[in-house]
């Protein structure tokens, strides 16, 4: 795909950050990059798949695959919701 965009590099810097408060979190995307929170997260995610984003941020990136393997595998593992109280 290329070099990641000056936006990308902050992105993958911004998830990288830790914070105290989700609600602090969602208002800082909001006001640092005027998106949505869900907005953000699909961006990350879909950035996260590059290999330009792993040499540019590889703890960062392989922390957040991991977070989204392990959701991934919760989601799966999970009854579906047709066959809860049955």
């Amino acid at each position: 795909m290329g070099e990641l965009t000056d936006q990308e590099r902050e992105l993958l810097d911004f998830a990288g950050l830790t914070w105290r408060s989700s609600g602090l979190r969602e208002q800082a995307i909001r006001e640092r990059f005027e998106i949505s929170a869900t907005r953000y997260h699909q961006l990350v995610h879909a950035l996260i798949r590059r290999s330009e984003a792993l040499a540019y941020a590889p703890v960062t990136v392989k922390r957040l695959q991991r977070l989204e393997e392990r959701r991934r595998r919760l989601r799966d593992t999970r009854p579906s919701a047709s066959y809860a109280g049955r």
